[in-house]
């Protein structure tokens, strides 16, 4: 993983072990997710849809990020690319790596970042303009609640 990624899970990683930092609900997954959100934020894609060109961070993580959130989004906003192309291999990177360190039932936020991260990713490959939003069902096996 990238070391100002390493840098950035391990202050908040760090942070948010003290469970008065914690808000209902917490996990620790939720640290990567907003860790992408930041990140696509900083990034802007032009594949975007108009709704989505930023992705708002909950505010319950973000009364309890502390401190620490002006270093790590100095941190997160060093991290820079010349393409979408690059931009959108790294988030996928980043959400891969992420996702392997936690079980299916904590995934739900990584996985909402990724099917949206594919969504650009899939209208930059085609060059197609974000028009609309199709809402396709995931299969019932992708729904850790159904199995």
């Amino acid at each position: 993983m990238n070391k100002k990624i390493e840098k950035v899970l391990k202050i908040w990683h760090k942070h948010f072990s003290d469970e008065n930092h914690q808000y209902s609900e917490f996990e620790s997954s939720d640290i990567e997710y907003f860790v992408g959100c930041l990140l696509y934020n900083n990034f802007v894609f032009s594949k975007a849809l108009d709704t989505m060109k930023t992705i708002d961070l909950s505010y319950d993580f973000i009364t309890e990020c502390g401190d620490e959130y002006d270093e790590v989004s100095d941190i997160l906003k060093s991290i820079k690319f010349e393409s979408e192309e690059e931009k959108l291999e790294f988030l996928h990177n980043f959400i891969r790596e992420s996702k392997s360190k936690y079980s299916a039932d904590e995934l739900y936020l990584l996985n909402r970042l990724e099917y949206h991260i594919n969504a650009i990713a899939e209208r930059s490959s085609l060059n197609k303009k974000a028009d609309n939003v199709e809402f396709i069902a995931p299969n019932r096996s992708a729904n850790p609640l159904l199995r």
